[in-house]
């Protein structure tokens, strides 16, 4: 039986340079220790606060995570990365130099019998058909394109920005309960999933609903704390 980890919403990138060292040193703390005691990865979305690949230039900073990351999936284990509503312009780089699995959406998968629906959790919520427009817009790939031919120290700074709008667009919508996630989990658990596992709103949580659990995995910008399953679900903190 295998043992599966999950971390979401570390926004690397977001805090200031004291904050940011801290939270890279036990990123990479917890990434050593994953590496030696869990098969898989599972990162749920918003590992940085904003991110934007060019075809040859990747974004300053982060260098101690990436070896990390490339350490624990040369070791055999598996990486699965769903790209978050900050981290989205990936293109090949964690393909290619990592060896991880993205995902632009949820990820459907069986682990240990149980079946899981694993999500970053924006665009999912009801009633914010705003942010689904935008969405669409903003994963344009031909807008992507043009966007790309910004310099880089434009572009990533632009890309900061944008970051933070919609940050504060997210903290300024009422979704209602848990952010309006508890809703759709519910209806995905009625779909014979035993466990949905979000991101996204920040507010961890585990909720028993009929015969499944939802689970919201929190963020590292509070306390950092990370998802582990073998034969039950639990969240963990680390420090």
């Amino acid at each position: 039986m295998k043992t599966y980890f999950f971390i979401s919403d570390v926004h690397l990138g977001l805090q200031n340079e004291e904050q940011e060292k801290l939270k890279e040193k036990k990123l990479v703390e917890f990434l050593k220790f994953a590496q030696n005691n869990c098969d898989e990865l599972f990162i749920v979305g918003d590992l940085f606060d904003y991110w934007f690949e060019y075809k040859r230039v990747i974004q300053k900073g982060f260098l101690r995570t990436l070896g990390a990351l490339a350490s624990f999936k040369d070791s055999g284990k598996k990486i699965h990365y769903i790209i978050g509503n900050h981290d989205f312009l990936h293109k090949d780089f964690f393909e290619k130099e990592i060896g991880a699995d993205v995902y632009k959406d949820e990820i459907k998968i069986e682990l240990n019998g149980q079946r899981f629906f694993i999500a970053h959790g924006d665009g999912l919520m009801a009633g914010d058909n705003g942010y689904k427009m935008l969405k669409k817009v903003l994963r344009n790939k031909f807008i992507q394109r043009l966007y790309s031919l910004i310099h880089p120290d434009l572009g990533i700074k632009i890309a900061s920005g944008s970051s933070k709008a919609s940050r504060d667009y997210t903290s300024t919508k009422d979704y209602g309960e848990f952010s309006g996630l508890l809703d759709t989990a519910k209806q995905l658990i009625n779909q014979n999933y035993d466990y949905v596992v979000f991101g996204h709103s920040h507010r961890k949580a585990i909720e028993k609903i009929d015969n499944g659990t939802y689970i919201n995995l929190g963020t590292w910008l509070k306390k950092p704390c990370y998802g582990k399953f073998t034969n039950n679900f639990e969240i963990l903190d680390w420090e």
